[in-house]
């Protein structure tokens, strides 16, 4: 209730509930076991200003990850690039970041999807973390349809708006329903002196990140199946997680 973490819960502590019904947890990894983390970034022409403060943010949160953790780069314009690919070398990572430069349309939505689905079969814990300052005018997806995608993969996406971006109705729409449905946070920038923070928040949320898995029922029919988390014994607790599946 006061904000902070709570860190080295054990299994016993949570309980799973799909739709209603509580169900064991057969795998759990701790706050404390690695992570993958894959970062989106927005290269397109209108990144021009930004794109520095952004490199600097995104280096400092490559800083923060655990020694154990598997960091990736990604950026996007009309199409998903690697820059780098999963590695626990900080300064690789680092340098791919660097490499960046804006140019281009922006095609926000269809490379969210397409990286979801790329890293969902990876073990473990995953998160991604995407930024953009410019309308999507370049997506052959629509905003539904890259919600409902990425809501399957239940993969964690953090994202932040800045820009352009924050004048978008249906960008906005869909990038705020994609981040507290995978149990993660939509952060606005209305200045570039608040992407720093914005980056250190994402970072302390990620070192505090449990993972439990359970068996689901047989399927009775093809409808959304809600998920529900708590945390047994204690008052004034409040769990993000995904909030469901097809």
């Amino acid at each position: 209730h006061n904000g902070r973490y709570l860190d080295g819960l054990t299994q016993e502590r949570f309980e799973v509930k799909d739709n209603g019904r509580v169900q064991p947890v057969v795998a759990f990894e701790s706050n404390a076991a690695k992570l993958s983390c894959a970062i989106l970034l927005d290269t397109t022409a209108s990144m021009a200003a930004a794109l520095p403060v952004v490199k600097n943010s995104v280096m400092r949160m490559i800083d923060d990850l655990g020694p154990d953790d598997n960091v990736a780069v990604y950026s996007f314009s009309v199409g998903l690039k690697r820059v780098q690919d999963f590695t626990t070398d900080k300064a690789a990572a680092k340098q791919a970041v660097l490499r960046g430069h804006a140019s281009g349309k922006t095609a926000l939505f269809d490379a969210i999807s397409e990286l979801a689905k790329e890293i969902e079969p990876r073990a473990g814990k995953k998160a991604i973390v995407v930024f953009t300052d410019g309308d999507d005018n370049a997506s052959l997806l629509n905003a539904r349809s890259a919600v409902q995608r990425v809501k399957k993969s239940g993969i964690p996406v953090y994202s932040i708006a800045e820009g352009d971006a924050l004048k978008s109705v249906e960008l906005l729409a869909g990038v705020k329903e994609i981040a507290p449905a995978t149990g993660a946070k939509f952060h606005e920038a209305h200045k570039t002196s608040e992407i720093n923070g914005i980056f250190q928040d994402i970072s302390g949320d990620l070192g505090h990140t449990y993972l439990l898995t359970y068996k689901p029922p047989p399927p009775t029919d093809q409808k959304w199946r809600t998920i529900e988390l708590a945390v047994l014994g204690m008052k004034g607790v409040k769990v993000r997680a995904k909030e469901g599946y097809l």
